[in-house]
């Protein structure tokens, strides 16, 4: 491997590593504070937090980030190697790295698919990371001479070279013992499982004594402006508003995490806590503040689920909506809300419903509503979905204040 090479191999995998370090420390303040908002939160669609939280953030519980930084520490390892070790592993390095960027360019390829035609999304520094993957992919497939076939064979001759060389080894073993402790150390977002077994079985969470110290989220909620808002509470003591849209990824998982979370709380307080829904489609099809169409069946969707409540199905409505969001399509949404909402007359309501959409969005734009979801709990205005543990916490200060 010429040195050229290497030297754009190594800046592409520091850049790449950068990235990665950045994007886990971003992941780690959203783990770790409720109020916490990324420098890379632009707006809806250029957004890192909400795909951080996405299924699509974590693999197995550990975030892509760090699968990331390990794998552009390796590669930075061995473009170092490839100007420094001796002839036959320096010949070797391409292939390594070649091998190991086909590999990672499966998964930035499903990842920017799952970003950008899923989520309808942009993380910069995700972008960042795809940039340096594809750059080290390219200039290790151009230069690498061996069979990669014979590669397998001439790893157990460069690992005796490895063991045999006090500095590199150094270097490896630092690399194996930093990558295991990240991944064994670094904090695991809440599941959807953990988050229902704690609301099953934990009763309502209190703020901190007073000797302790107020958390970050007390801190947040305690001095946050409330909003007024003209949505009858019925009497409940914790009213929570969410901005709705049913195609956006973060509302179904919102919905998801949220839901055993309220269920805990009607069954130990009844009537205390509230939440009403509002619709925010993010389609330029019926709301007038779009300017690009994100998603195309949200319009529907919305009078979907108002037509079905009136046949006492729009819970089972939203159900369908927030689990099968890859396959919707205005048609689909008509043909479901027929199927499970038991709607027969949709085309012939869908003017008068649409307007009462509208002013949800109206209502939403008074209030600079820009992304969904959009939560006010109590008046306390919260962009993006928090971690299920923070939202429980939330609602467990506001019921406590209410006394």
């Amino acid at each position: 491997m010429s040195k050229n090479a290497a030297r754009i191999a190594l800046v592409a995998s520091i850049v790449g590593l950068s990235a990665s370090v950045a994007a886990a420390w971003v992941h780690y303040h959203i783990l770790a504070d409720p109020a916490y908002t990324s420098f890379c939160d632009v707006n809806a669609t250029v957004n890192c937090s909400n795909l951080y939280s996405s299924q699509y953030g974590t693999f197995s519980g550990v975030p892509v980030a760090i699968f990331g930084a390990i794998w552009f520490a390796w590669a930075a390892l061995l473009s170092i190697a490839a100007t420094s070790a001796r002839q036959g592993v320096s010949e070797s390095v391409p292939g390594y790295l070649f091998a190991g960027s086909t590999i990672a360019l499966a998964a930035v390829l499903y990842l920017g698919y799952a970003s950008l035609f899923l989520m309808k999304q942009v993380c910069p520094l995700c972008v960042i990371t795809y940039a340096a993957v594809i750059t080290l992919f390219l200039i290790s497939g151009a230069v690498t001479s061996v069979p990669m076939a014979s590669l397998p064979r001439r790893a157990a001759y460069d690992l005796k070279v490895l063991f045999s060389t006090p500095i590199a080894l150094i270097l490896a073993l630092v690399w194996i013992g930093g990558s295991a402790t990240t991944l064994a150390f670094f904090p695991r977002p809440v599941t959807l499982a953990e988050a229902a077994a704690t609301a099953a079985a934990a009763p309502a969470a209190a703020p901190a004594s007073a000797a302790q110290g107020r958390s970050e989220l007390e801190r947040f909620m305690a001095t946050q402006p409330r909003v007024p808002l003209v949505v009858a509470s019925e009497g409940a003591k914790v009213l929570i508003v969410k901005f709705n849209d049913f195609q956006c990824p973060a509302c179904s998982q919102s919905y998801l995490a949220y839901k055993p979370i309220l269920a805990k709380y009607a069954a130990s307080n009844p009537g205390a806590v509230k939440l009403v829904l509002k619709d925010y489609p993010l389609s330029m099809r019926c709301n007038p503040t779009m300017q690009t169409e994100l998603h195309s069946a949200a319009c529907e969707a919305a009078v979907a689920v108002r037509l079905a409540r009136e046949h006492n199905r729009g819970d089972q409505m939203e159900e369908w909506l927030y689990t099968h969001q890859s396959e919707m399509t205005p048609v689909k949404v008509k043909e479901m809300a027929r199927e499970v909402g038991l709607v027969t007359d949709f085309d012939a309501r869908y003017e008068a419903t649409i307007a009462l959409v509208k002013g949800d969005i109206s209502l939403g734009q008074s209030l600079k509503v820009s992304s969904t979801p959009t939560f006010y709990i109590n008046g306390v205005k919260i962009e993006g979905a928090w971690q299920p543990q923070f939202f429980d916490q939330a609602i467990a200060y506001e019921l406590q204040h209410a006394q």
